[in-house]
């Protein structure tokens, strides 16, 4: 999409279309603009090539395209190809169209990664495990829960890239300074309608906020993604051990230590997204442009454009692939979830102390100290309640604090929601 064939190849039908829409106007005479159409080039390596032998003369891209474009068509017809524009009504709406195809490739990576977030949640809907906030055992929650907010915050990042599609599939072709000054607005009507972009008001480049939007995008869907590596990383690790990532017969984890299985693709994701994040930074940095346009933004652009475009697919596509293949030890998990002897219902039974009419402060001091020797003593909460006569519950109450199904009877409202998005 973004090779110099691709490029030029848009060149070529803006260009065409320009042309066609002139004859429509009565500027271009209909032999001449039929000519072109008839005699136009095949874009290939060999075509670029006479460009890029072209342009060491001209050293412009696209004066050196017109050359020989208008030399391929053969006079008198090619004489009219370019007429009326300026080389970045050109670029621009070519950079437009394809970064508008390239978000559909996006959309359709994403909507692959939903499929497959939607398999493990129902699969996962009811699976316990314990709960982290800042690394540490909070309260009981289901791995079907966890993937399902995965998946809600996917699908806004699949809206971001369709607002953003919507901001750069524009069309403009108003010539230097964008005033029209030798171009209709009806012909940039004519061939944005034949592109399928939208025909917008423009000094002489495309407001740079548009592509700094796609930009944005493609960011934070990489940082989704790496949202979802880096918990995927920490589940892996060898003291928790609840997930691990696919691995292949003939892998190997480690060069040197035959027992390594890493997670490297979930690393890589991480990596990949810093990337994807600088390049927004310079798509903001693109936006302000002196006057009616300089060309600070285009040789950023030609880097960051295509490697974010690629790069958004990409990580998609090898989280796509990770979570088709990932290991989930439900055993594992409810090993940990056990691991604390039950310290981690400490909240049901402070609830139902203030329940049982002590005061909040009070309970919270009992609770406290029962739960820290259930730690230091290797010995279940409740048994530690139990023995306690400062706590004033039946066996039943206490019995109902510990209940994992009454704790999770809610966890399925996320797995309903991304269930039910489109």
């Amino acid at each position: 999409m973004f090779s110099e064939v691709g490029k030029m190849s848009r060149w070529l039908e803006i260009e065409l279309a320009v042309t066609d829409a002139l004859a429509q106007a009565g500027v271009v005479p209909a032999d001449a603009a039929a000519q072109c159409r008839k005699n136009a080039p095949v874009i290939d390596e060999a075509f670029v090539a006479r460009v890029e032998a072209r342009e060491a003369i001209t050293n412009h891209d696209v004066a050196a395209f017109v050359d020989v474009l208008q030399e391929s068509i053969g006079a008198p017809a090619g004489s009219w190809i370019h007429y009326g524009l300026t080389s970045t009504d050109v670029v621009d709406t070519g950079l437009c169209w394809a970064l508008r195809d390239a978000s559909d490739i996006t959309i359709n990576a994403i909507d692959e990664l939903v499929t497959v977030l939607r398999d493990i949640v129902n699969t996962h809907r009811n699976t316990p495990m314990i709960g982290r906030t800042h690394g540490i055992h909070a309260e009981p929650t289901t791995f079907g829960a966890k993937v399902a907010l995965w998946g809600l915050q996917v699908l806004r990042d699949k809206e971001r890239v369709l607002r953003a599609r919507d901001a750069v599939a524009v069309c403009k072709l108003s010539g230097a300074v964008g005033t029209y000054s030798n171009i209709e607005p009806a012909v940039e009507e004519a061939v944005a309608k034949h592109l399928g972009l939208q025909a917008v008001p423009a000094t002489q480049v495309i407001a740079r906020d548009r592509h700094a939007e796609y930009l944005y995008a493609c960011a934070s869907l990489g940082t989704t993604m790496e949202s979802i590596a880096v918990e995927l990383r920490h589940l892996q690790r060898t003291e928790v051990n609840e997930v691990r990532e696919g691995f292949a017969k003939g892998q190997k984890g480690s060069s040197a230590m035959p027992h390594k299985r890493n997670p490297i693709s979930a690393e890589t994701i991480s990596g990949l997204s810093r990337v994807l994040r600088g390049n927004a930074q310079v798509g903001l940095q693109d936006v302000p442009l002196w006057h009616e346009r300089d060309i600070s933004h285009s040789s950023a652009e030609r880097v960051v454009l295509p490697d974010s475009s690629s790069l958004a697919v990409y990580v998609t596509r090898r989280m796509t692939k990770l979570l088709s293949n990932l290991e989930v030890d439900t055993a594992n998990m409810q090993r940990n979830l056990d691991s604390l002897h039950g310290v981690v219902f400490s909240q049901s039974v402070l609830l139902a102390l203030v329940e049982s009419g002590m005061t909040r402060d009070d309970a919270y001091r009992v609770v406290q100290s029962a739960a820290a020797k259930a730690i230091d003593t290797n010995t279940a909460l409740r048994d530690v309640l139990l023995a306690d006569k400062t706590v004033t519950l039946s066996a039943e109450q206490i019995a109902s604090a510990f209940d994992v199904t009454r704790v999770l009877r809610h966890a399925g409202r996320a797995v309903d929601s991304f269930l039910a998005a489109k």
